[in-house]
């Protein structure tokens, strides 16, 4: 079992954030769910999650502007984003790598490919605080 590390994910569609939800919580993970970029920003104001899934394409806020937000923040930059979208033109996948997003997957996606990145992920960001 995984030790139990706070995963943020973050996607207007309910189907999409139950089905990622309980991928992850069977691998060990604790998943909080957010519905909204403002949801979202203000659950990593209180819940400093390891890692963050983020979804594009949402209402209000999208998923560029969460990211753009948090990579603005020294408290919130070094947290891991997996961005999980259906954009998949490569400008879209450069316009995330270089907003600063850690990996990027497109939908549909591969769940277990989903939890294999986000096992990388965190034991990429305990290597990065380790020194």
């Amino acid at each position: 079992m995984t030790e139990s590390k706070k995963i943020l994910v973050v996607d207007d569609e309910e189907h999409v954030v139950a089905a990622i939800k309980t991928n992850l919580e069977v691998e060990g993970y604790r998943v909080l769910p957010a519905y909204s970029g403002q949801e979202a920003l203000e659950l990593v104001g209180r819940e400093k999650p390891d890692l963050i899934v983020l979804d594009v394409m949402m209402p209000e806020m999208d998923g560029w502007e969460v990211l753009d937000r948090l990579k603005a923040q020294e408290q919130t930059a070094e947290i891991p984003v997996v961005m999980l979208t259906a954009l998949s033109q490569d400008e879209d996948i450069i316009r995330g790598w270089e907003g600063g997003a850690h990996a990027y997957l497109t939908k549909p996606f591969d769940p277990a490919k989903l939890v294999r990145i986000i096992g990388e992920q965190l034991a990429l960001q305990e290597k990065r605080q380790a020194r």
